[in-house]
């Protein structure tokens, strides 16, 4: 495994430096949201930031610590509430909407997010904070680690689906109502044979897409942790 900006030693800063960590991220968060990952480079961040190359690696020695950052930089987004202020069920809810708020806030995030673990002090925060909340729930120990994993990848694939879907929309020049519109003619010419998927088709032409993708996610999220709760409730 590499090396990563976390386990590494920061040595000090040189004298006068006045390019800073906090600012390399908060300009490479806005280009990332503005031009996905194809639209960064070391090189064209510090011409943004008007510094030399020296001092950009210096702080950030390389484009894989930079992304390793700016994931963690999303991770402190995230909101985990207190389960003594919420409880842990409308409290992992908050959580899971506040999760795929993140992602869709941050587009190139499902791009980069599976190539590396996520170890920063953002990510250990919402872990540390999310293993309270779920662990109120009165799980086991192990099914606490289980549980929470299971809200992360539920919503972490939901929204990643999301992301590409809305992508595609984009790419595609038309507004969502038009896309959208062809997408539905188009699955009901070819499900003539298949009565049950022609009715469920149906059902769409009046849903825009905001509005279908939403519920979609608050469905799987609410039958998701009806589940959960099911299992300590035995």
């Amino acid at each position: 495994m590499r090396e990563t900006i976390w386990t590494r030693q920061r040595s000090a800063a040189p004298a006068r430096e006045t390019l800073s960590r906090e600012q390399i991220v908060k300009t490479a968060m806005e280009v990332l949201d503005g031009e996905g990952v194809a639209g960064l480079s070391m090189r064209k961040l510090a011409a943004r930031l008007g510094a030399g190359a020296t001092s950009l690696y210096w702080h950030v020695p390389t484009k894989d610590d930079l992304v390793d950052l700016l994931i963690d930089q999303v991770w402190g987004e995230i909101d985990v509430p207190e389960p003594e202020l919420a409880g842990w069920r409308s409290g992992a809810l908050l959580f899971g909407h506040s999760l795929r708020s993140a992602v869709l806030r941050h587009p190139w995030l499902p791009e980069v997010m599976y190539t590396r673990p996520s170890i920063g002090p953002n990510a250990m925060a919402l872990g540390e904070r999310g293993l309270v909340l779920f662990g109120a729930a009165g799980f086991t120990p192990r099914e606490v680690d289980l549980a929470m994993g299971s809200v992360m990848s539920y919503v972490l694939g939901t929204a990643s689906a999301e992301v590409a879907t809305r992508e595609m929309v984009r790419k595609s020049g038309r507004s969502e109502e038009s896309w959208v519109s062809e997408l539905l003619e188009q699955a009901q010419s070819v499900a003539t044979d298949y009565p049950r998927m022609q009715e469920s088709v149906r059902r769409r032409t009046s849903v825009n897409l905001d509005s279908e993708l939403t519920g979609n996610f608050v469905f799987g999220l609410d039958a998701l942790l009806d589940g959960l709760q099911s299992r300590v409730m035995k």
